[in-house]
């Protein structure tokens, strides 16, 4: 009786782990059902707007290994997830509700104040400080929403700030970790470089913006194929060599992100405000290039062989959506801008959430194989439907890029 019950205990154990494994997977397949069968984009942007304000307060964690069996082991072991990955799902999905009308949205500026309220103590302080410069995107997505108490939040802001200055290597410029300081990534342009510059304009400090411009330019000259003007993963700072894969899709994301984000914050009387525009117009015509005839990129972009990866297209849409407010290459961007969105419809799942991102990157040159959900995508989608549908109106085509092509 005892080994019996001894062997049903195994068998449910056996039983639950091959379940754990096995749920995810039937769950994935039942919710890819009819995907992409949003047509029209005010239903689109209603369905990923809504996904996003759940997610906000219920993020889906992401993954640290591609590892789909035995996934037990990884949880035990603490190896499923990290806070730092997380810091910029969350980040996305707060940009892009923050392009929300919030009076009208009621559900979203609810969601927003709960999780704010979650995030920070009653004197604007972090709950749990962050650790890594991750955070820094976070912040800059605070920082947009606007909030009439907007101030309650700076020393949560100033902790990033201080969090950043305690990053700067020995050549001037951010690390991405400290235990990686010979390394510079592109991933850290996205993380911080809006953040510094949003944070100086506001606080009126020079070292913030000069640091922001600094990382940027010191990519721009050592992250770059010379030729092809797209960023590899990393670069060494002592021989400058360029390190992982050129093209990498979210790469190119990062950088674009972090980049036209920067160059939008800056007044147009600030000294560096031409000299991230050019960034931007060179930048602007290699993603252009790069770009897949059903309007993705590829998760590398320069190999057509390569799966298209969600999260880099919902990226450089919204890199080519503010880039269109430059009068040469406006309705070149404009085009590029509606192909992407029409891809993104395409693998958008019937619960609103888009799919085929590419998972978390490893290391250096090790990239993930898995393709699904990703909060941060969503958020990018959310925030490029939402400037989209707020440009166009009711207008033609024709007359939105007459319109942007006075901008600038």
């Amino acid at each position: 009786m005892i080994i019996q019950t001894f062997l049903y205990i195994i068998l449910l154990i056996v039983g639950l782990i091959i379940l754990i494994d096995i749920l995810p997977m039937i769950a994935e397949w039942f919710l890819r059902i009819h995907i992409g069968s949003y047509q029209n984009k005010q239903t689109w942007k209603a369905a990923v707007t809504n996904r996003a304000q759940r997610w906000l307060l219920n993020t889906p964690e992401i993954k640290v290994t591609d590892n789909r069996r035995l996934v037990i082991i990884d949880i035990l072991k603490r190896n499923y997830t990290n806070r730092a990955i997380q810091h910029w799902q969350e980040a996305a999905l707060l940009l892009g509700l923050s392009n929300e009308n919030l009076e009208d949205n009621i559900k979203a500026k609810s969601a927003i104040h709960k999780y704010l309220g979650n995030l920070f103590d009653a004197n604007g302080n972090w709950r749990s400080y962050p650790k890594h410069v991750d955070a820094g995107i976070l912040a800059y997505a605070i920082m947009k929403l606007n909030l009439n108490d907007a101030d309650k939040y700076k020393p949560a802001l100033d902790c990033v700030w201080n969090l950043v200055k305690d990053h700067i290597g020995s050549d001037g410029t951010v690390q991405y970790r400290k235990n990686m300081g010979s390394y510079r990534y592109v991933d850290t342009i996205g993380f911080i470089c809006p953040f510094l510059i949003s944070y100086g304009i506001k606080y009126n400090l020079d070292e913030c913006i000069n640091l922001a411009i600094k990382q940027i330019a010191e990519y721009e000259k050592y992250g770059f194929h010379t030729d092809l003007n797209i960023p590899f993963h990393a670069y060494k700072i002592e021989n400058k060599a360029p390190l992982g894969l050129l093209g990498w899709g979210r790469g190119l994301g990062w950088y674009a992100i972090g980049l036209v984000d920067a160059w939008g914050e800056l007044p147009e009387d600030n000294k560096y405000k031409s000299l991230l525009r050019e960034y931007v117009v060179k930048f602007a015509k290699s993603v252009m290039n790069a770009q897949q005839k059903n309007g993705s990129w590829n998760w590398t972009v320069s190999r057509h062989e390569c799966r298209p990866d969600s999260s880099a297209t919902a990226n450089l849409c919204w890199f080519l959506l503010n880039s269109a407010s430059i009068i040469e290459i406006s309705n070149d961007c404009i085009d590029s801008v509606e192909k992407a969105i029409n891809y993104l419809m395409s693998i958008t799942r019937r619960n609103g959430a888009i799919d085929y991102s590419q998972g978390d990157t490893k290391d250096i040159g090790v990239y993930s194989g898995q393709f699904n959900i990703m909060p941060f995508t969503q958020g990018f989608s959310v925030r490029v439907i939402n400037q989209y549908l707020s440009e166009f109106k009711e207008i033609k085509n024709e007359e939105f890029r007459n319109k942007k092509m006075k901008i600038v």
